[in-house]
């Protein structure tokens, strides 16, 4: 099959309600458990949109995804389709459950999995679903997260239809879970193949640029607004708020490249013609390690979407992938998942010891590993340590709240002491009051509702808050949940809008970016030019016309070529008017210093370079790629006046001597006769010739020979005179 031609699903997209499951909560005994889909492909095959659609032709339905951000998304898609009344969202920071509703987007962490797939009657939601489809099934090989998609594959059913999504390489071991499942193979709807390598510089528009590590993430952001104007950010630790800004920012045309992490390889529908790998490293929690083709793939696949196709390759310091990975990343063949991680949902809750004993359990099936270090399992272990803790451990009801405070997320990903120090100190209020105090939650808030700092502080901020946004989401857990979750949704709200706004003032020259922009809407940019010279397009401060050259005001991270394309569409009038006004000045409106530069409203307009003769100097126009050919001429003209009129003015007579054709000499007097000269009293002649006194008082033009050496060598010049040799 063609990698062009999208698979025609055998499964229809919608299926009539008729009575399926209309009375669902209390028809589950005709339920049809054995109906299980698995639909498999790589990125851009269209799963979810089918799983979306095959879950609203059904009454109810609930489906999980891997991320926050995905189901908040397709949360808000469905609400477009059928209403608010009827959708609801459950994550670890957020539940929206409006009474009635008949359908869930959930993380696959939150999807509600427990005895018999209960939500609870006093939700008002159903208490199994006709439809539940799990997306992103082959993260069950991942170390971190994967028992709970293997447990999901396991235990998610739903009454009429259960349907997994995932990637090829995830067929083998699905195959051996699930016997009777139908499998679907989905061809991707677009062809993706290889660019090779490329520059920064080089990278073309609606690029993605992927590397690992905050540190590299925003030295490349940096070099690409010095270079090409900015870009957007999508790194993991970003709160959905601000991942949804900066991707906005990118999708409206503000900037034409993003730079993130391997984030972007999962749950971003992006308009990306190419994706760069800068980096095929990454420290995966446990080890610094090459990317696999299956993970290559996975962010690769993010360029081109729908049928429209897209390129990937690495930029100039990373080392292309080997022939045969290109090869499998653009015909989506990979080796198989080997196993699938796995951890025991038979948890003891009799004491903290049989607690611990019952997640170490061993798993039921071969290739099935046993999740031993879950970062739940880790806290719940050094917490137990702990002799205030265990003191308090004692009871079933107090060890499920002690493994419920254990799984408060750590969303700073650090899970170090201070991780553990606020659960310890979490598990002690609850533990002995039952609820947390308001000035305890308060006090916590307050410290976190700051919008100072660079961005790294607002992160840290906004992981602690997302943390108390997870906890006060527990109903049981505060005095009054509702207004405490309103209070951190707030201040979570703000934190992100002030993330994106230091993110954006960083890395995204937002002059070059709205040019930029409109120079693709309209080739008539509005101008104009400040009574001081600056020079506004489409509003911007772009620079400064200097005389008629265009002079941007760059900084460090401006696109040099935006501004001058900018300028260059916005200003022929303007330099058409000062033409004409140049033209038209009287000769005091120039001025001419002792370098020879011409100055016209003191901006230096010309330079006067050797001519023809000795006091016929040349004006030079300072070079201005603004002017047009007829303009330039014009301007030269009016130049080549004033220099004319100031020679004339300043040299005077000096003018005259410079060709002797030209040069007047003096009318020559006739010689007086010379006397004879007087002998001396030893009959010698005295020597013939003016004494010292005629020769003083005898005028320079009965001087021939004076006259003839000035002829041959006029006298230097000086002042502005020297200025025009």
């Amino acid at each position: 099959m063609s990698a062009r031609t999208p698979h025609r699903s055998t499964l229809s997209p919608h299926r009539p309600h008729a009575d399926a499951g209309r009375d669902s909560g209390r028809d589950s005994g005709r339920a049809d458990e054995r109906r299980i889909t698995v639909v498999l492909g790589p990125t851009n095959t269209g799963k979810t949109h089918l799983a979306l659609e095959r879950m609203t032709g059904y009454a109810s339905g609930m489906i999980g995804f891997p991320l926050r951000l995905l189901a908040r998304e397709n949360y808000d898609r469905l609400v477009a389709k059928l209403g608010p009344s009827k959708v609801g969202l459950i994550t670890g920071e957020e539940r929206i459950l409006p009474p009635g509703a008949r359908y869930l987007c959930c993380t696959v962490e939150s999807m509600p999995v427990g005895a018999g797939m209960a939500i609870g009657d006093d939700a008002g939601l159903p208490q199994r679903f006709d439809f539940v489809a799990v997306d992103e099934v082959q993260l069950a090989g991942d170390r971190e997260r994967g028992h709970v998609f293997t447990d999901r594959i396991l235990h998610a059913r739903g009454i009429h239809e259960t349907m997994f999504l995932g990637a090829e390489t995830a067929a083998p071991l699905l195959r051996q879970m699930l016997p009777d499942a139908r499998f679907e193979s989905r061809q991707r709807m677009s062809v993706l193949s290889f660019a090779g390598s490329k520059k920064l510089t080089r990278l073309p528009r609606r690029s993605a640029i992927v590397a690992f590590g905050t540190a590299e993430v925003y030295q490349i952001a940096e070099f690409v607004r010095r270079q090409r104007g900015g870009a957007a950010v999508v790194m993991g630790r970003l709160s959905p708020r601000t991942r949804n800004a900066q991707v906005e920012l990118y999708q409206n045309g503000d900037v034409d490249f993003l730079v993130a992490t391997d984030a972007i390889g999962m749950g971003l529908n992006l308009d990306l013609n190419h994706v760069a790998l800068a980096s095929d490293i990454k420290f995966d929690g446990r080890k610094t390690r090459r990317l696999t083709p299956a993970e290559m793939a996975q962010i690769a696949g993010r360029a081109g979407r729908h049928t429209n196709d897209g390129t990937f390759g690495v930029t100039d310091g990373c080392e292309p992938p080997e022939p045969e990975v290109i090869e499998a990343i653009e015909q989506h063949r990979f080796e198989p998942i080997r196993n699938f991680w796995w951890r025991s949902r038979d948890i003891d809750f009799g004491s903290v010891d049989g607690l611990l004993a019952s997640l170490e359990a061993p798993p039921p099936m071969p290739f099935l590993f046993r999740k031993a270090d879950a970062l739940d399992h880790r806290a719940l272990a050094t917490l137990a340590e702990r002799p205030a803790v265990a003191e308090r451990a004692i009871g079933a009801a107090q060890v499920r709240l002690l493994w419920d405070v254990a799984c408060i997320p750590d969303f700073r990903q650090s899970l170090n002491e201070d991780h553990y120090d606020l659960l310890a100190s979490l598990y002690g209020q609850l533990a002995e009051n039952g609820t947390l105090g308001n000035d305890m939650v308060g006090r916590a808030m307050s410290q976190l509702d700051r919008l100072d700092g660079d961005i790294d502080t607002l992160m840290t901020r906004l992981a602690y808050i997302r943390t108390w946004t997870y906890v006060t989401h527990r109903a049981d857990w505060t005095d009054n949940p509702a207004e405490w979750q309103d209070r951190a949704r707030s201040i979570e709200d703000r934190l992100s809008d002030s993330l994106h706004e230091r993110l954006s003032e960083r890395f995204v020259d937002r002059r070059a970016a709205h040019l930029s922009r409109k120079l693709k809407e309209t080739r008539n940019l509005m101008a104009s030019v400040k009574s001081d010279g600056t020079v506004l397009v489409e509003g911007e401060e772009v620079g400064v016309l200097d005389g008629f050259v265009f002079r941007p005001t760059l900084t460090e991270g401006d696109e040099k070529s935006t501004i001058l394309a900018a300028a260059r569409r916005g200003l022929p009038d303007e330099i058409e008017t000062r033409v004409r006004a140049f033209a038209a000045s009287a000769t005091p409106a120039f001025r001419l210093d002792e370098k020879g530069n011409v100055s016209w409203r003191d901006s230096v307009v010309a330079r006067l370079v050797r001519g023809d003769g000795l006091y016929a100097p040349r004006p030079e126009l300072v070079s201005s790629d603004l002017l047009s050919i007829d303009q330039a001429q014009r301007l030269n003209a009016r130049l080549s006046e004033f220099v004319a009129e100031h020679v004339r003015e300043v040299l005077g007579r000096l003018v005259v001597l410079e060709t002797a054709e030209s040069a007047p000499l003096p009318e020559r007097k006739a010689p007086r006769p010379k006397a004879q000269p007087a002998k001396s009293e030893a009959g010698e002649e005295e020597p013939s010739g003016p004494t010292k006194d005629e020769i003083a008082a005898t005028p320079p033009e009965e001087q021939p020979e004076i006259v003839e050496a000035a002829d041959a060598a006029p006298a230097p010049l000086s002042g502005a005179a020297k200025g025009l040799a």
